[in-house]
């Protein structure tokens, strides 16, 4: 059976008792091994003051690529609320550079989400029911507001700018990338700058979303490839992959839509393994949804339960991580693929043990039938 193209996207956890320095280590050699066990790309995410290592993109996107030879190496995504376009285009244009050819700019607005919770702007999940299509649940959204607010990410969002900056709107700010990589940028008052490097980089432009807001409706109105959530907000996906569809104007990039949709998926020998290695990923997200952000992940042998109440906010999350054997994620990440139309998948998974993490990439691209790189 021919299925879509498979891609890594990876948090640079740090587990309970280890580092941030052994979780940089680990990305580079979870990269190496998915570029020969045949993975499209390798993405890395932007978190701050939290128990992962990805505060910076495209320094890590930089390592990554000088430790590969030819899988494809991205962000998912920078935040783009916390830089500059300049910064950005410059950043991945150096990268760029020494790596033609082979870097993604993935693109996010959760600085500007941010803004629009305190405004009192951000937009209202929509109210329904779970469901299920082709087997994969779509439960009932997660109301995300009181999270956005929460005390910790507010103060992460002062520290992240500079004292009393606004983030300009998405689409101008992404605007100003587009112009910046096509040498065209030209300040409101006239002044025609150039970044460098970054001035006709070949970059990938690439725009994230949660949900059929701002971040679809501009990736299809621009006619760039959009990457849905499922792995953040199952209960919004499809509205953010219709929004993105309906949205849709061919460019010079794309003349169809190209829907990629994430996944969290672990994998193991048997489907009881990898639901014991999975026991404590309740508590890592429950870290997160609290408000109190990632904690180091934790160890399955040591880890204790959640209680009725706290796993009441994971639940939409427990509930639609793949976990099993090869042929039991494989055939969930297919019912995902069919229920969104995805032309690509990106898997994130995330164990204590780095060995069960490599282990769950290689059984997945096995089953998937990902082509082995000859070494």
């Amino acid at each position: 059976m021919s299925r879509v193209p498979l891609s890594v996207l990876d948090l640079s956890p740090i587990s309970e008792g280890s580092t941030a320095a052994q979780a940089l280590r680990n990305t580079l050699d979870l990269a190496r091994q998915a570029e020969e066990w045949g993975y499209e790309r390798y993405w890395v995410a932007e978190h701050h003051f939290v128990a992962a290592a990805s505060s910076s993109p495209a320094v890590l996107v930089g390592l990554i690529a000088a430790a590969t030879n030819r899988i494809r190496v991205g962000s998912a995504a920078v935040q783009i609320g916390h830089h500059t376009a300049a910064s950005v285009v410059e950043s991945f244009g150096i990268v760029d550079a020494v790596y033609p050819g082979r870097i993604d700019l993935g693109i996010g607005r959760s600085g500007q989400r941010r803004a629009e919770a305190l405004a009192g702007k951000d937009r209202p999940q929509p109210e329904r029911k779970d469901k299920i299509i082709e087997g994969i649940l779509f439960p009932k959204p997660f109301e995300t507001g009181k999270l956005l607010l929460s005390e910790r990410l507010l103060a992460t969002g002062e520290v992240l700018v500079q004292p009393k900056a606004e983030a300009p709107d998405f689409d101008e700010q992404l605007g100003d990338i587009v112009a910046f990589l096509r040498g065209e940028f030209t300040t409101p008052s006239g002044v025609a700058l150039t970044a460098t490097p970054g001035s006709g980089a070949q970059v990938e432009l690439w725009l994230f979303g949660s949900s059929g807001g701002q971040s679809a409706q501009v990736a299809g109105a621009r006619g760039l490839p959009f990457v849905a959530n499922y792995h953040v907000s199952p209960g919004t996906t499809l509205d953010a992959v219709e929004a993105y569809r309906a949205s849709f104007v061919p460019s010079e990039v794309l003349k169809e839509p190209y829907v990629v949709v994430s996944a969290d998926a672990l994998v193991a020998e048997s489907d009881e393994e990898a639901t014991y290695l999975a026991s404590s990923f309740a508590q890592w997200v429950y870290s997160i949804r609290s408000g109190h952000g990632a904690i180091p992940y934790p160890d399955p042998k040591t880890v204790v339960p959640l209680t009725d109440e706290q796993s009441v906010l994971v639940q939409d999350r427990i509930s639609t991580r793949f976990v099993g054997s090869a042929a039991t994620v494989a055939e969930k990440l297919d019912g995902l693929q069919r229920a969104t139309g995805a032309e690509e998948l990106v898997v994130t998974s995330t164990t204590h043990d780095h060995a069960d993490r490599l282990r769950s990439y290689e059984l997945l691209g096995k089953e998937w039938g990902l082509p082995r790189l000859r070494v």
